[in-house]
């Protein structure tokens, strides 16, 4: 009954990917739901770390947030960030313990200020980052580690080859770790870990943008 359970519910959320992909594209990164081996493969990549809280982003309908859970995880120390106001609502009711933050991951400053007091050990990311400019995916990045205490850990996926967050943005400032290719899960997937190069200073956040007014 269980195991019937589970599969109605992945095919319920891949139906909201799919919706969620074709009504907004640009902040979909998927036509489905992390598989279980991909979602095990980041919890393993984050840790989870002793103390300090975890940021999601872009947890959808929440297969990687059950895996850190199931990793270990208090979900008190988990806080999600989602655009998507319908993964919203079905996050809260999944993990009623987490946070849910219904806001912009690209703009961290403004969308954690609520939890500037509280530490951050790990961010864990499945945003589409390879569908953003380069500059992007520098500034997201920058500023989840100035959100981050020491040892500090970036972990993110990506369908493609390359790091998402380009070689010679890494260079001199971040090491990164790349897990071997996730074939169980389509279309294959790997996990990229990022942590501060041993010296580097943390730098300050970005400012938060401001939304565009029209004349």
């Amino acid at each position: 009954m269980a195991d019937r359970k589970r599969s109605v519910g992945r095919f319920g959320d891949g139906a909201r990917f799919l919706r969620s992909l074709m009504s907004s594209p640009h902040l979909t990164g998927a036509v489905a739901p992390s598989g279980r081996a991909l979602a095990r493969a980041m919890a393993d990549a984050a840790g989870p770390p002793e103390r300090g809280l975890v940021v999601e982003l872009g947890p959808g309908t929440g297969p990687v947030t059950q895996a850190l859970i199931d990793r270990g995880l208090d979900p008190l120390r988990l806080v999600m960030v989602e655009f998507n106001p319908e993964f919203c609502r079905l996050l809260r009711g999944r993990f009623p313990t987490a946070r849910v933050i219904q806001g912009d991951a690209y703009d961290l400053p403004k969308t954690l200020a609520p939890l500037s007091r509280e530490p951050i050990a790990a961010f864990v990311s499945s945003l589409p980052l390879l569908t953003r400019p380069p500059a992007v995916r520098e500034t997201l990045i920058g500023d989840a580690f100035a959100l981050m205490g020491e040892g500090g850990v970036f972990v993110q996926f990506t369908y493609g080859l390359l790091s998402p967050i380009p070689r010679d943005m890494c260079e001199g400032r971040y090491a990164v770790s790349r897990g071997r290719p996730i074939l169980a899960n389509l279309p294959p997937a790997r996990v990229w870990a990022y942590r501060l190069e041993a010296g580097v200073a943390r730098r300050a956040p970005s400012q938060p943008r401001r939304k565009e007014t029209r004349r």
